[in-house]
């Protein structure tokens, strides 16, 4: 049933192949939804799979500002109309950061919110464009809502729209159609009001105006452009040349919005010169990836989330009655685990995906958390927040400097680590990823790798390194007891180091095979050293248990991290 006022208008459709569901939405070549009742389908479905729970409730919409996310953003707003929507919220131009989605649901107390975005994969129409739904806590959509849409997706007769023209999204206002209405609104009002509650940003801006301080922002023609500028520039007063590449590009102008050392190759030679900013920050196409750089110095995000743990309850007054627990990703490295010791904290090793940390999160049990592929996050939201993790560390920079006069030796980001290793020791890291492997041969080398596993007792000799154990990765969630299995195949040696193999499904085409490499040492000498030096001799016996050159074809990775 539309909405009251609305004429319904039912268009019939048929069932299209290759729409399951994952927790980072669906995600296709561009020119794949842009075909006949693509996205349509998939949105249709995702009405029907929530049923009657959807009348009358309110819906907010946006995206990452990739290529055919306005045309996109119209068709989801009559079809909204036509399955009983009373409203849509959406992002002026259908723009919205992901982690500004969740703060925007948990703020107005949204029904939920549906993102056009492919995340940190480039745009454009012969790239890549996706679509995610986020709950009524702000949070990915649960297995049991994705797990119906496919079923509806594979049954779908009928698409209901409602009769309307297409809205102006370009102005922030409220149009009306009898009785659904579409709010446009500033992406970032929301959202700041939530970072407002978290950071103390009267010290950020105090900090900021200093004239030995400076930081550049890679927003990489990507959606976090008008957010940098208006938090960076406007609210803590950075000059508008903080904000590089701060205007959003359908296809990010071309190039690759991930922010790591390969595709922010621009900020990695700025951060490099000698007369570089304090701080150097980049975020991602959707705005929940972020990296951080000093001067010659970069912070991997497994260090990055346990430094921002160690640090959060004397310089972030959200943080200010201590951490409730901390949470990871089992492929990231173990420095948050000696944090959480250190600071007998609750800690949590989950399989890769946010909506594990949500549910810990939404049991009080989990204040900061982090993934090493460049996710870091807090329970303000249930997203990771690319601009939250800037902040964090902006926060520890200008709590770590309050006592310094203008002129005196600024505590600076290596300064920061340096201290933290000094009392945790370094867990050096490293992330391999081959990215477009054809689908047989990355099955043929995980195959491979698991009967390694199968024959590799504990005490089994890889080079220098002794097996401790090798398996599968399951998890058992500790809040809902739902069991998460071949989450990663792992070989820990006897000496903390470890080996990882997953497959990753966040692009569109082919797999990504990523091999993690960790190594642990408390030995001040080796704290400087370069993590592909230091990591050298595991790097080679993870090559040569996976045989990985010989399945893929591949002499070197796509990206290292």
């Amino acid at each position: 049933m539309a909405a009251t006022g609305v004429a319904l208008k039912e268009v019939p459709t048929k069932p299209i192949e290759g729409q399951k569901t994952g927790t980072s939405g669906l995600r296709k070549r561009t020119k794949v939804f842009m075909g006949e009742n693509y996205l349509a389908n998939w949105v249709q479905s995702l009405f029907s799979a929530l049923g009657d729970e959807v009348k009358g409730q309110t819906l907010a919409l946006g995206g990452d500002g990739r290529y055919y996310g306005k045309e996109a953003a119209q068709i989801i707003i009559k079809l909204a109309a036509g399955n009983g929507f009373k409203k849509v919220i959406v992002g002026q131009d259908a723009l919205t950061a992901t982690p500004a989605m969740s703060a925007l649901i948990r703020r107005r107390k949204l029904y939920g919110g549906l993102l056009m975005t492919a995340s940190h994969n480039p745009g454009g129409p012969d790239n890549d464009f996706g679509i995610k739904f986020n709950y009524s806590a702000g949070e990915p959509a649960p297995e049991r809502i994705t797990d119906k849409i496919y079923g509806e997706t594979m049954k779908i007769s009928t698409l209901k729209f409602g009769d309307l023209p297409d809205v102006d999204l370009s102005k922030v206002g409220t149009s009306k159609f009898g009785d659904f209405e579409v709010e446009v609104v500033d992406p970032v009002d929301d959202y700041l009001a939530t970072l407002k509650e978290v950071f103390d940003f009267p010290m950020l801006k105090k900090y900021v105006a200093r004239k030995d301080f400076s930081i550049i922002f890679d927003a990489m023609h990507a959606v976090t452009g008008p957010y940098a500028k208006r938090i960076l520039v406007q609210e803590l007063g950075a000059p508008a040349s903080a904000v590089k590449d701060g205007v959003p590009a359908p296809d990010f102008n071309g190039g690759h919005p991930d922010p790591n050392l390969t595709y922010a190759e621009e900020l990695v030679k700025i951060m490099w010169a000698d007369k570089a900013p304090v701080l150097g920050a980049a975020s991602d196409g959707d705005g929940d990836r972020n990296m951080i750089l000093g001067h010659k110095f970069f912070i991997n995000p497994s260090d990055s989330v346990a430094m921002i743990a160690a640090y959060a309850q004397e310089s972030i007054p959200y943080y200010k009655g201590g951490l409730k627990g901390v949470a990871r990703s089992m492929p990231t490295s173990g420095a948050l685990d000696r944090v959480a010791k250190a600071l007998n904290l609750p800690f949590f090793e989950t399989p890769t995906g946010w909506k594990f940390f949500g549910n810990l999160m939404d049991a009080g049990k989990c204040s900061v958390c982090g993934e090493e592929s460049f996710g870091t996050g807090g329970d303000h939201i249930r997203e990771k927040d690319g601009i939250f993790a800037v902040l964090a560390w902006l926060s520890i920079l200008a709590y770590k400097n309050k006592d310094v006069p203008e002129g005196g030796k600024l505590v600076t980001v290596r300064d920061v680590a340096m201290e933290h290793w000094s009392k945790f020791g370094r867990n050096f890291f490293s992330r391999y990823d081959y990215e477009e492997v054809s689908d047989k041969d990355a099955a043929s080398m995980i195959d491979h790798v698991r009967s390694v596993i199968a024959s590799s007792p504990k005490g089994t000799k890889f080079g220098d390194f002794t097996l401790d154990v090798a398996d599968d990765f399951e998890y058992v969630d500790p809040i809902d007891g739902s069991k998460a299995s071949k989450q990663g195949l792992r070989f820990v040696f006897t000496d903390g180091s470890r080996i990882i193999f997953r497959l990753s499904g966040t692009g569109s085409a082919g797999a990504t095979i990523r091999m993690y490499i960790e190594q642990y040492t408390n030995d001040p000498s080796k704290y400087e050293l370069d993590a592909q030096v230091a990591l050298a001799p595991i790097i080679k016996v993870a090559l040569e248990l996976s045989q990985l050159q010989k399945f893929t074809g591949r002499e070197k990775p796509t990206v290292i991290t």
